[in-house]
């Protein structure tokens, strides 16, 4: 890719860290392995989400007695996620659910309507300014979120991409982009597999666009492949987001901020 001056940075803005509790009211499924749910609460007044790729972390309380107090909820298994879209008193969360294993998917497809749940953050924010030349949007169903929120600010007419990788065609879900997205199936292989693939086989001619915003997020393997194309591409990496969401065999996993 030629210089050009850029036109766009990634600004890092802290957030007051509080904690709320709320509770689950409506669930949609998207796709036959993909629900987006709402959790309101009077707590959520003043909730903010700065950037699109800001992660958040909500709190399962097992059954039984449901906690009363921070200490208490803080106590309960906890996963990092996304926040879609707010209001005064509500928020959308998307969940990937494939199978019973772990905490969150299963909470999110049966948890009965009412049940509580806690939410800590985000904690800081890493916001776009400026208006990059293109844009490259990357990741697994676990980054559809964040991709949403992504793709609302490309303008109409600028050079973009957004490919994200599920199971099947089955498990796609509607998304709204300037672009039209592109899909990738990875079938029964390990999740992330046709990312690597796809982000392996791109050369510095298939660059997006000048000055690219490059956004790519999946499992943790995703991250040598999509470092490697930023290099092709002559991408400063401080002005990019490469990260690995989650990471297999690890449910502990934090995504770096």
């Amino acid at each position: 890719m030629s210089e050009v001056k850029s036109s766009f940075m990634l600004e890092r803005h802290g957030l007051d860290l509080r904690f709320r509790f709320v509770t689950l009211s409506a669930r949609e499924w998207l796709a036959p392995n993909y629900v987006r749910v709402r959790l309101t609460g009077a707590d959520l007044e003043g909730f903010a989400s700065l950037g699109s790729d800001d992660h958040m972390r909500l709190f399962f309380p097992a059954g039984g007695a449901e906690p009363t107090s921070v200490d208490e909820m803080r106590a309960a298994p906890s996963r990092e996620y996304t926040p879609l879209a707010w209001g005064d008193d509500w928020l959308d969360v998307e969940f990937a659910v494939h199978g019973d294993q772990g905490v969150a998917a299963p909470w999110a497809a049966s948890a009965p309507l009412g049940s509580l749940v806690g939410v800590g953050g985000p904690r800081g924010s890493a916001v776009l300014q400026g208006e990059p030349g293109s844009w490259m949007l990357v990741g697994d169903e676990t980054a559809i979120p964040a991709i949403r929120r992504f793709a609302v600010l490309i303008p109409a007419g600028v050079p973009a991409r957004v490919v994200i990788e599920a199971p099947s065609a089955a498990d796609q879900v509607p998304l709204d982009a300037p672009v039209e997205v592109e899909w990738v199936h990875r079938g029964e292989a390990p999740a992330g597999s046709a990312l690597v693939t796809f982000l392996d086989g791109l050369t510095a001619s298939d660059a997006v666009g000048e000055d690219p915003f490059c956004f790519i997020a999946a499992e943790q393997a995703i991250v040598k492949p999509g470092r490697a194309l930023l290099e092709r591409w002559g991408v400063d990496v401080s002005k990019a987001v490469v990260k690995g969401y989650w990471k297999r065999g690890e449910e502990e996993y934090h995504a770096p901020h």
